[in-house]
């Protein structure tokens, strides 16, 4: 399958006037597409009806699914990508309008509310005055998450053989014990680089590059087996829990949407 490539400019804050409050955009994309690196005047929140997209930040990867959205400050510079089917939305908040919820990237639960009253302001006939209360509610009920799809890529040498196998393989069934081995130090080396690094564990960065391979499984239509054995589980039980834990929603109904 071809893949499209976009290209944006990269604005600063404000660069350009944004005299709205939220206005929305939605595209379903028939191939699979890129976008360079780019960034934007206003706020920025991402979010999909259906599918699976990512975003990158230097040597952040984000995935962003129905269940979880990622709002990006303005002029962050950033780049995307989105799996064909992929339908995708994205809700600009004015920089002189609206404050942002966080000075970096952070990732935003997308509740029934939130996409119920974002839902309300697509309708074209809606009213000044239930736009501004919307807008009002949407503001009010918007806030960073503690759960997020985000994997930190390791860069140093110690951990760069170990990301280059995992983020190629999910299924990769070596141990921290078994890099310790291979790579001649100690799994106390190991754990301190990822955490240094990665901020977290070995067991939840793998754990976090299985989720963000899922959902793209998943959203070409691999089956839930299929998927759990691709990815390093040994039940699709096992994968089900662990990607509920993840992105809030269970395989079956991720696939299903």
């Amino acid at each position: 399958m071809t893949t499209e490539t976009r290209s944006l400019p990269a604005l600063g804050p404000g660069a350009t006037e944004t005299p709205f409050v939220i206005m929305g955009y939605d595209e379903v994309v028939t191939h699979d597409t890129v976008w360079d690196e780019h960034s934007h005047p206003f706020h920025e929140l991402l979010w999909n009806e259906r599918g699976v997209s990512s975003a990158v930040v230097g040597a952040r990867v984000w995935t962003i699914t129905p269940a979880l959205g990622l709002w990006m400050p303005a002029g962050t510079l950033h780049s995307g990508s989105a799996v064909a089917g992929t339908w995708f939305r994205a809700s600009f908040f004015g920089f002189g309008t609206t404050s942002s919820i966080s000075d970096v990237p952070v990732a935003v639960e997308i509740t029934p509310l939130l996409r119920l009253l974002l839902e309300r302001l697509g309708d074209p006939g809606l009213a000044a005055g239930s736009r501004a209360a919307t807008e009002a509610l949407v503001l009010d009920v918007l806030a960073p998450s503690s759960r997020e799809l985000l994997v930190q890529v390791p860069t140093s040498a110690l951990l760069h053989p170990i990301a280059e196998a995992v983020r190629e393989d999910p299924g990769d069934p070596r141990t921290l014990t078994d890099w310790a081995c291979a790579l001649g130090v100690s799994p106390r080396t190991i754990t301190r680089a990822f955490n240094s690094e990665t901020g977290t564990s070995f067991a939840r960065w793998v754990a976090a590059v299985r989720a963000q391979h899922a959902v793209a499984l998943l959203t070409r239509g691999w089956d839930v087996e299929a998927v759990a054995e691709q990815v390093g589980y040994r039940s699709a039980s096992a994968f089900g829990a662990a990607f509920r834990r993840t992105t809030g929603l269970t395989p079956g109904t991720f696939r299903a949407r």
